[in-house]
């Protein structure tokens, strides 16, 4: 009887412990503001789901002109529940920018854009044109014909600008014809800078949030 008396006043001990753990990182890191910033946060949620899946088909894929289609084939078909991986990362892409639309929608049309909240929309439309960059490097790494056609239409779209676009087509194009060294930069953007400046860019934005509040409904 001693002994279940002691548990049982060691269990409610260590929860009371507890407890006071949590309410001492509550009150200096509003830990539970965080959550609920992450749980409202459906386009941070794609974006969680597209890094790990985009992880775990780094290790079959192969950023090489004369490899890529056939590893991308090799994940779908051969790959354990590597097509399952392939398919919730293409359409947790397509949900993310349909997300990404609908909040800068709804930001726009509740003037979420105005005084105070002018960086918060700043940093806002960084993430959008980082999410599009995501879906237009993302859509040539299969290299197949879709992918191929896709990447010279938008490496020629900046050659109509005056004196700079010819320059620039032949930056991103990377040499005068689109091949691997146009795939192997898109792949690096797709892969490491862009999720980089994205993680960096959500860093500031929901602090932001946080801070200055949602103006209109959520």
């Amino acid at each position: 009887m001693k002994f279940s008396y002691t548990v049982l006043g060691g269990g409610v001990g260590l929860v009371t412990y507890l407890n006071k753990e949590y309410d001492w990182f509550e009150e200096h890191l509003e830990i539970q503001a965080i959550a609920n910033d992450i749980t409202r946060g459906s386009t941070l949620t794609c974006f969680l789901v597209q890094a790990a899946t985009s992880f775990a088909m780094t290790f079959y894929y192969r950023p090489t002109v004369t490899e890529a289609f056939s590893s991308v084939q090799y994940i779908v078909t051969e790959a354990n529940f590597g097509w399952f991986i392939q398919s919730v990362h293409r359409w947790s892409a397509s949900m993310m920018v349909l997300m990404m639309i609908l909040h800068v929608f709804r930001v726009y049309l509740t003037g979420g854009f105005r005084k105070p909240r002018e960086l918060t929309w700043v940093t806002g439309v960084v993430l959008a044109v980082l999410t599009a960059s995501f879906g237009v490097t993302g859509y040539s790494l299969p290299w197949d014909q879709i992918g191929y056609w896709a990447v010279k239409i938008v490496i020629g779209v900046p050659e109509v600008i005056l004196v700079i676009g010819s320059p620039l087509v032949e930056l991103l194009r990377g040499s005068a014809s689109v091949g691997q060294s146009t795939l192997t930069p898109f792949y690096s953007l797709h892969t490491f800078v862009l999720p980089l400046l994205t993680a960096v860019f959500m860093l500031m934005h929901f602090p932001m949030i946080r801070k200055k509040g949602i103006l209109g409904p959520l």
